[in-house]
């Protein structure tokens, strides 16, 4: 049962990295070079999508599932890892929450605005904070992954 939790943990943590991934490397740049007006609105309409079912299982999979292992058998030999995989998700998900959800919020409060000046106010900041939790999210999948079955 240990193992299963662990692969279900590497699973999960990995599609969340991925699709971080995905958006620092392709979404994000992709999008970079619309006009500020498609710029804006399609990152409304990603921001009203993302938190669907299938999103929220992995949000709060790469925190649930590591943490279920600390309290098997992997969690003994394998706790420092899977302790520093707990921390990267718990900062990613903090930065997710303090950092990009209230800029996904303004940025969808200035719909029908200055195009321009949300996404002057918006992109930059909403890129920088990506990157870390991308590089956290990466993290943890690399530590649950070296977790030793």
């Amino acid at each position: 049962m240990a193992s299963l939790f662990l692969t279900l943990a590497v699973i999960t943590t990995g599609l969340y990295a991925g699709f971080m991934l995905t958006f620092l490397v392709a979404i994000m740049p992709g999008l970079a070079a619309l006009p500020d007006a498609g710029f804006t609105a399609a990152m409304r309409r990603f921001n009203e999508k993302v938190p669907g079912p299938v999103f929220l299982v992995l949000f709060l999979g790469v925190i649930a599932l590591p943490a279920v292992v600390a309290f098997t058998e992997y969690g003994e030999d394998g706790w420092p890892l899977v302790a520093a995989a707990l921390v990267c998700a718990v900062v990613s998900h903090l930065v997710t929450i303090a950092g990009n959800i209230p800029l996904n919020q303004a940025l969808a409060d200035s719909e029908g605005g200055d195009d321009s000046a949300a996404r002057t106010a918006f992109e930059a900041r909403w890129n920088a904070l990506h990157r870390v939790r991308t590089a956290l999210s990466l993290a943890a999948f690399v530590l649950l992954a070296a977790v030793d079955v």
